[in-house]
């Protein structure tokens, strides 16, 4: 336990840790949830060696989307090199309209825009490290900072061969082929059904950002990539939004980052599904 923790913790006046309970579902770090003895339970996220400024990525990350109040993330009560301390949102049953009420939510936090790309510091996704130099041009920052940046670690690793990795470079070099001009709004940046939570009163919350300016569809894509949401968070999103009909041929495109993400996390088995996406768009 970090003493920098311990500090803070009695200088807050939320005494000492009575107990820690671990929790499932860190996959990079240690996760338990704290009782203080004078205090509320909360959630602390510890790493012995993490990669450099992660916790205070994750600290910006949850702050910037809190700050659109459009849907709960847990308040950052501490961090340090080594640790975050985050606000308990319990664990609730999702109600009926728990999807509805995400898919609207997450339309109005992509209603907010930016002139650039990027994000105020770099990132993390998962445990790979995100650039978010600013960026006017969106096809530019994908390509360069999200493909290519994550593609030639790949080749470097020999998790992609030269032809497959000069076929990313057409691909990414011609995004604006596929890909419209589209606005650079505030997303999560790993939306998947393990960063959605529902609190103990039932409302809909994210987790572990890898929050930056990007593409809204880009984000969509995501929650598409491992079985998908339900129908009716697709509907309600689309219902608040100015969701284009045609954004789903998009999929590929988009999520060929998070698959290369994987292909770099857990090796080879995600070869086939990013040589695929390349084959199809790249002859």
């Amino acid at each position: 336990m970090s003493h920098n923790l311990e500090t803070w913790l009695k200088s807050e006046g939320l005494g000492d840790i009575q107990a820690r309970e671990s929790l499932s579902g860190g996959c990079i770090s240690e996760v338990y949830r704290l009782q203080l003895s004078t205090g509320p339970t909360a959630i602390l996220k510890q790493h012995p060696q993490p990669p450099k400024n992660m916790f205070a990525a994750e600290a910006a990350g949850l702050a910037a989307l809190a700050e659109c109040q459009a849907l709960r993330v847990p308040r950052v009560m501490f961090f340090s090199d080594h640790c975050i301390l985050l606000e308990d949102l319990g664990r609730g049953n999702k109600p009926r309209d728990f999807w509805i009420r995400l898919g609207t939510s997450l339309a109005a936090l992509h209603s907010r825009t930016s002139t650039e790309f990027g994000f105020s510091m770099n990132n993390y996704c998962g445990a790979t490290p995100q650039c978010n130099t600013p960026t006017k041009d969106g096809h530019q920052f994908f390509a360069e900072q999200r493909l290519l940046a994550l593609g030639s670690q790949a080749r470097d690793r020999g998790d992609l061969n030269n032809l497959e990795f000069n076929q990313l470079e057409t691909l990414a070099s011609n995004l604006q082929r596929w890909i419209p001009p589209l606005p650079a709004v505030l997303i999560h940046g790993d939306l998947w059904s393990g960063n959605v939570h529902c609190t103990k009163e039932g409302d809909p919350a994210l987790i572990d950002p890898a929050t930056h300016w990007g593409w809204a569809e880009a984000e969509l894509a995501m929650t598409a990539l491992f079985g998908g949401f339900p129908s009716e968070f697709y509907g309600s999103y689309s219902e608040a939004s100015e969701l284009d009909n045609e954004w789903r041929q998009r999929i590929p495109l988009y999520n060929l980052y998070h698959l290369l993400n994987h292909l770099l996390l857990f090796g080879g088995s995600y070869r086939q599904s990013v040589t695929s996406i390349l084959d199809q768009f790249v002859s």
